[in-house]
């Protein structure tokens, strides 16, 4: 069989930063077609390589569809914006939870979040994920439900307390208000996000047609779904199963966003 392709290697860290400032800002584009944005929610961030303490974040206010890698603004671990675009606009809810994600995690490279209209309607029931699907099988065991809501995340505490529950798995249902994914590249982070929204819109519709008809779903076993994770539900699967999203960003924008 023919190697496996995975993410790009670099000996200079500020080449390695270019190069991913360049897919975060694909990365919006492709939340942007999807119409993953929401008004001003919603961000993803990128744990620079050059000083792994700061991220990369969306400037609050500009629009997913437009964001080019001069837009990005560079945020330390005080929330101080210290490099970046002309919009220097830091939203609090992003620096909250991202930056405690990314001081709990040192292997998450990228997080996302945003209030995507079938993970935040799944997440107001209050419970996680059943495996019913293949795709499902990605989260088997990786994702958990933050059971809390107090308004829009702007205290510290309630960051750290997401991060705590999100532990070392890939995604977090946060009740009541939508997505969390992280993942070891941003390719990975977004196809999760992606991945885990159809999951909520095929269970939302499952459960639905299996209600009417008075039953319930059927459900992948244990091991079943354990050996069907092995292949798609790991960090490699993830960013490999992102590069057609990519790829075709690219080709439609032209390149655009890398500006």
């Amino acid at each position: 069989m023919p190697r496996f392709p995975g993410p790009p290697k670099f000996d200079d860290k500020y080449e390695e930063r270019q190069y991913l400032k360049g897919r975060l800002a694909a990365a919006f584009r492709i939340f942007g077609k999807y119409g993953f944005d929401e008004g001003v929610a919603g961000h993803i961030t990128l744990r620079d390589p050059v000083d792994p303490t700061t991220f990369w974040v969306n400037p609050f206010g500009v629009a997913f569809s437009l964001i080019k890698v001069s837009d990005l603004i560079q945020v330390d671990h005080k929330g101080q914006t210290i490099a970046g675009g002309p919009v220097k606009l830091l939203n609090a809810a992003a620096f909250m939870i991202h930056s405690a994600i990314h001081e709990a995690r040192p292997d998450v490279l990228c997080a996302a979040h945003s209030h995507s209209i079938y993970g935040r309607s799944f997440c107001t029931l209050g419970r996680t994920l059943d495996i019913i699907t293949q795709d499902a099988c990605s989260f088997h065991n990786d994702h958990v439900l933050y059971e809390s809501f107090n308004g829009i995340v702007l205290a510290e505490k309630e960051g750290k307390d997401i991060a705590a529950c999100l532990g070392n798995r890939k995604a977090a249902l946060l009740q009541n208000h939508g997505l969390l994914t992280v993942g070891q590249s941003i390719e990975a982070a977004v196809f999760w996000f992606m991945s885990l929204e159809k999951c909520c819109h095929a269970q939302l519709l499952a459960d639905a047609a299996a209600g009417g008809r008075g039953g319930t779903t059927a459900k992948i076993g244990e091991e079943e779904a354990a050996y069907t994770y092995k292949t798609i539900g790991t960090p490699l699967a993830g960013w490999f199963s992102a590069k057609p999203l990519f790829d075709v960003i690219h080709h439609e924008t032209a390149g655009d966003y890398l500006k």
